[in-house]
């Protein structure tokens, strides 16, 4: 919740008639917020047609196009908070679209860190527990675990949808659109409901993603200097996903902290607002750090941009034997999959089926 207090009469402090108007809020907060559609846009689209239509349906290949349909339909929204914030924060286009807006800006970043925690177990299988998470990891399964995350997407973005989020700030002659809410709504609803997204979908999800890549990466070291890409792969990962992510859900806990006292002058509505912009980087990224990095996915990206026809190539080729298999584990740790099962061990490594 990045919202300032407002009394009944929709008045607020002056520090907070400051911060509304300030540079910070008018003209970075949409700047960052630009910076992160431009990159973004473009590269969670080319990388959901590939995965679409260019891609073997395999396990790690549903839940990566649920997270790249996540992080694009944050991206979508981006524009009417650019709008917005470019205006002097002022929302001109109505309450329902408010409510929709701050619904899929919430509902898909937490639904983004569910999707991260699901492909992190999903490697945390392939790699750590190879044979046993054969049974595990399945078509299927993916598909019921992809309902269950937008099921709790969907929940979580009902409150949103059904309470009033536009405020006309008379003294400031502009409507804010979730900036502002009352205290007393924002102690007795917002309070609790931040409080219980924060911990479902957020520091459960985290737990996830740093037990299984702390596993992965283990595994991996154990294995040797061959497998250093991979490695790095894996750290990149859990490195955006703690600096774009942690900032704003620490503040966001901060902020709620402040609410519960007396006074809320010094409540952290900037810090917060500027760090909630940052978190819309983890979606611009995700395509490069997931997919990107494989030269494999790069290379269908480019057919698909050059409107080529995909290449069509040998499953199974003997001429370019084990070595080409463990440079393909290397590049595209980040995309495995269920009919490949690799073994990571200090002396073997063992991939069958390749990956996808």
């Amino acid at each position: 919740m990045r919202s300032v207090p407002i009394t009944s009469d929709n008045e607020m402090s002056s520090n907070h008639k400051e911060e509304l108007t300030s540079n910070a809020t008018t003209v970075l907060l949409p700047i960052l917020y630009l910076v992160a559609l431009v990159v973004g846009l473009p590269s969670n689209l080319v990388a959901l047609w590939v995965l679409l239509f260019r891609t073997k349906k395999q396990p790690s290949t549903i839940l990566l196009i649920n997270l790249t349909t996540c992080d694009l339909l944050l991206l979508l929204v981006l524009p009417f908070r650019i709008t917005y914030h470019f205006q002097g924060n002022d929302w001109t286009l109505g309450e329902p679209l408010c409510r929709l807006v701050i619904a899929l800006f919430y509902g898909n970043m937490y639904g983004s860190m569910l999707c991260l925690a699901l492909i992190a177990f999903d490697r945390y299988l392939a790699l750590v527990h190879p044979i046993s998470g054969r049974t595990l990891r399945s078509c299927r399964l993916s598909v019921y675990m992809s309902v269950a995350v937008w099921a709790v997407v969907l929940a979580a973005m009902a409150p949103l949808l059904v309470t009033q989020q536009t405020y006309p700030i008379k003294e400031l002659d502009i409507t804010t659109c979730h900036d502002a809410l009352p205290l007393d709504t924002q102690r007795s609803f917002f309070l609790p409901y931040f409080a219980s997204l924060f911990g479902i979908c957020f520091v459960l999800p985290l737990l996830v993603v740093v037990f299984c890549y702390s596993c992965v990466l283990h595994t991996l070291v154990k294995a040797g200097k061959r497998y250093k890409h991979a490695v790095c792969v894996t750290v990149l990962v859990m490195v955006v996903c703690l600096v774009c992510l942690l900032p704003s859900n620490v503040l966001l806990i901060s902020h709620n902290l402040y609410l519960l006292k007396e006074f809320v002058e010094d409540n952290p509505y900037l810090p917060y607002m500027l760090s909630l912009a940052l978190s819309t980087f983890n979606s611009c990224l995700d395509p490069f750090i997931f997919y990107f990095v494989s030269n494999d996915f790069r290379e269908k990206a480019q057919q698909v941009l050059c409107c080529r026809e995909p290449t069509k190539q040998m499953g199974a080729s003997s001429q370019k034997g084990t070595s080409s298999s463990s440079m393909s584990f290397r590049s595209k740790v980040t995309l495995l999959s269920t009919s490949g099962q690799v073994s990571v061990t200090p002396n073997a490594t063992h991939l069958n089926g390749g990956v996808v």
